[in-house]
């Protein structure tokens, strides 16, 4: 679905991605990691066509990323890390704002697009709401249900679960994987939760200071002797015993 050779950017002076080589399957989920500026981002933002690297090629389901961005962007929905929903325009009309126009939808369809989406992402009765009505992972959710309504074959998703209490956060790795078994949609993740990573990645991509150093599954990377990685997991395990701990009845009464 996705190959990236020989990918390379700066900024100036400054090398930011150094010489990437990834190749992601049809139907796979692959979350992408790293260290603080180590390089997420701005991949990203080559995958979706927002930045042209300086060096190296993308193709996407057979077509050249670099020579035909708007090809491949058809094919592409994006879900952002703050959602980006549009605050004037209710749930209904957010969802179906790019898809209306693609294919010139009539009001009929475009309720029965948006009931399936809305049942999909589990807000069924939330289509007359305004964003300003609507929780975090409310939000997150109706931005899913936007990108889907473009019919995508790509899903890039730009931290999922960021800013969600864990109970929500679980709710949206579960839509993602949901989405790869009953539709076999493709889906790339950045990512710095660990834990949100292990539910839904079949692989993971760790960037490094601008350098691809691991591609692995979940139980390797859980295993790599990596440092940055080593430091990763470890954080995470400390932040789910405390919050083990803080659930757990005081001892002494």
């Amino acid at each position: 679905m996705i190959s990236i050779q020989g990918l390379s950017h700066r900024f100036g002076s400054k090398l930011v991605l150094d010489n990437i080589s990834l190749t992601i399957h049809r139907g796979e989920i692959v979350a992408i990691m790293g260290s603080s500026g180590g390089g997420k981002t701005t991949l990203l933002r080559c995958l979706t066509g927002l930045l042209r690297p300086s060096e190296g090629s993308i193709e996407i389901d057979g077509v050249d990323a670099l020579a035909e961005p708007e090809k491949v962007r058809e094919k592409m929905g994006l879900v952002f890390q703050n959602a980006a929903l549009f605050d004037s325009l209710n749930v209904f009309d957010n969802i179906v704002f790019g898809a209306k126009r693609k294919w010139r939808l009539k009001r009929v369809e475009q309720q029965r697009l948006v009931l399936q989406l809305l049942k999909e992402v589990g807000l069924e009765g939330s289509a007359r709401l305004m964003p300003s009505e609507l929780s975090g992972g409310m939000r997150k959710r109706v931005a899913l249900a936007r990108a889907l309504a473009m019919k995508p074959d790509l899903l890039l998703y730009d931290e999922p679960t960021s800013g969600l209490d864990p109970v929500t956060a679980y709710s949206i790795d579960q839509l993602i994987v949901q989405l790869r078994d009953s539709a076999g949609m493709t889906s790339v993740v950045v990512s710095h939760d660990v834990s949100s990573v292990f539910r839904v990645a079949d692989r993971i991509a760790f960037l490094e200071k601008g350098r691809l150093t691991f591609v692995g599954h979940p139980q390797e990377f859980m295993d790599s002797r990596q440092m940055a990685i080593r430091e990763l997991v470890e954080k995470a395990r400390a932040e789910s015993l405390s919050v083990i701990a803080d659930l757990e009845p005081d001892s002494a009464t």
